[in-house]
């Protein structure tokens, strides 16, 4: 199939519109108009087979992955997400796979009423890069470097979910019934939480989401900073369908060092956790203290029932080259 009619068959006639795309697919360029009074922010990132998701993963998971991996980039900053752009690389064109793909290209796209206005399609090793665009009103923008001493550490949702769920695809971890459903839908359909980023803007100090796991992520924030940290490792939020899946303490190993949940962690100073209260609970998501900032530089201290807590995997995901 000759790419222009693989992107007219697939890519030009669905998804959601948008009233300020001005020239969408089609042309050398698209064409957008950015609300007055917003900044526009922008994320890049780039998935590819057997590095961030299993090559045999359903087409429909790998494409909602690859959005919501970028939607929750926006989330993190406080964003409004509206456009994105994909570049996806294909040894060969499979028009089955293909369909499954743009279903769920479309199906989060669509729910975040956003659009895919270009990009591009070549062979090669699978692979996709999307850029995902979105808006912040000035001065209101999430950072990792807000933090001060004193703030207190949150975390959205459950943690641990999507990392068990691939040790269950790989073979690594025997689960059954419906915790085994539950664990791998979360690895596969993660959910981006755009409407806690923007319910946080002006209230949290610093975000980050959590696509390397816990330690990793944190630990970002307090580099940026300037802060360190005790987190309690028995606040963690976890899932029924973790804690049924393997003993307390892998779950909480899991969550620590595993990736790919896309939650956000977020710090709130003392004066805010009333604002956050009310902010959040808009949102229907449940958000956790799990620790508080201190003032040593960059060092993170885990504590178990007030007790020193070692992990046995002291980093998350690290990418290396």
């Amino acid at each position: 199939m000759k790419e222009f009619d693989l992107i007219g068959r697939y890519f030009s006639a669905g998804g959601h519109k948008r009233r300020d795309v001005v020239i969408g697919i089609g042309d050398d360029c698209a064409v957008t108009m950015v609300p007055e009074n917003q900044q526009l922010a922008v994320t890049t990132d780039t998935l590819v087979a057997d590095v961030h998701f299993l090559r045999d993963a359903p087409a429909k998971s790998v494409a909602y992955k690859a959005v919501a991996a970028n939607l929750s980039d926006l989330a993190a900053m406080g964003a409004e997400p509206a456009w994105i752009s994909l570049s996806l690389s294909l040894p060969e064109v499979k028009e089955a796979w293909l369909s499954d793909f743009v279903t769920g290209l479309y199906e989060l796209t669509q729910y975040y009423s956003v659009q895919l206005i270009g990009g591009d399609t070549v062979k090669g090793p699978m692979a996709m890069t999307i850029t995902a665009q979105g808006f912040i009103p000035p001065g209101s923008e999430l950072t990792r470097s807000g933090a001060k001493p004193g703030d207190w550490v949150y975390v959205t949702g459950t943690l641990g979910d999507a990392g068990a769920g691939l040790d269950i695809l790989q073979g690594k971890l025997d689960v059954a019934g419906e915790a085994r459903d539950v664990l791998i839908n979360r690895h596969y359909f993660p959910t981006p939480r755009v409407a806690v980023g923007t319910a946080m803007r002006r209230i949290a100090s610093s975000c980050i989401d959590v696509s390397d796991g816990v330690i990793s992520d944190l630990k970002h924030i307090l580099s940026a900073s300037g802060c360190g940290a005790n987190l309690h490792v028995d606040r963690l939020p976890l899932s029924r369908a973790l804690t049924s899946a393997v003993s307390q303490d892998e779950a909480i190993e899991y969550a620590l060092s595993a990736g790919d949940d896309y939650e956000l962690i977020f710090t709130v100073s003392e004066e805010q956790r009333g604002s956050l209260e009310t902010s959040i609970a808009s949102t229907n998501v449940k958000a956790t203290c799990i620790g508080q900032l201190t003032g040593h530089n960059d060092k993170l201290s885990l504590f178990k029932n007030d007790e020193k807590y070692t992990p046995k995997q002291s980093t998350g995901y690290e990418h290396t080259f």
